[in-house]
């Protein structure tokens, strides 16, 4: 059996046959799934998150590493008795209504799912009663709402009003993040909190939940 060590590095290179090989291997040799996920392929994800952080990494680091470990779980979900043994919180993610943009909403998406959140990703041009129905559905932790135009940021308001009159708001954090979107903004719309970037959302959305 390969290294398992080497599955960790290969989740922070990107280099998905090489970690979805090393898993099946562990899995013949009789590892255990969860162990599998919590040591090396959530380990290899923070590894690259702080890569990140330091500017040692960039955006297609991330894209290639959430790529892998999305392969690798793909892989062992299914052998989980209860399918979401990993899971450190479920969060439903969206760009909101009248914006089109998915590419950083689906990199903070693969980072907080490669680091252990059950994540439920509505898509883009999603409308306030889409993200309600959302939460009503999966009962979710989290609601994280993305915006990458200044003239759609000012709908994120909007979401939280409509999960504020529609009961809900005390149930969820609401986090919210996209280039025109600030801290500043953020405490003036009401949300719980802002991330400029994937790693950020994954080490806020743990701090929120108390799994620091």
């Amino acid at each position: 059996m390969s290294d398992l060590m080497n599955l960790k590095e290969a989740i922070v290179n990107g280099k998905l046959e090489e970690a979805k090989a090393i898993v099946n291997e562990a899995l013949e040799a009789g590892v255990n799934e969860q162990e599998i996920i919590n040591n090396y392929l959530i380990k290899g994800m923070e590894e690259i998150g702080e890569r990140f952080d330091q500017g040692k990494a960039f955006v297609p680091n991330l894209l290639l590493a959430a790529r892998a470990m999305k392969g690798c779980l793909e892989i062992l979900k299914p052998r989980l008795k209860d399918g979401s043994g990993a899971s450190l919180g479920t969060l439903v993610i969206g760009t909101v209504k009248g914006d089109l943009h998915d590419i950083g909403k689906n990199l903070v998406a693969s980072m907080l799912e490669g680091c252990g959140f059950e994540v439920i990703n509505l898509g883009v041009d999603i409308s306030d009663s889409q993200f309600v129905d959302a939460v009503r559905k999966y009962n979710p932790q989290i609601v994280c709402l993305s915006a990458l135009l200044t003239t759609t940021m000012s709908y994120m308001k909007k979401v939280i009003d409509t999960l504020t009159n529609e009961g809900l708001r005390q149930k969820v954090k609401v986090l919210v993040g996209g280039a025109p979107v600030s801290e500043e903004f953020a405490i003036q719309i009401g949300a719980d909190g802002y991330s400029s970037n994937a790693n950020g959302a994954v080490i806020l959305a743990k701090r929120i939940l108390g799994k620091c």
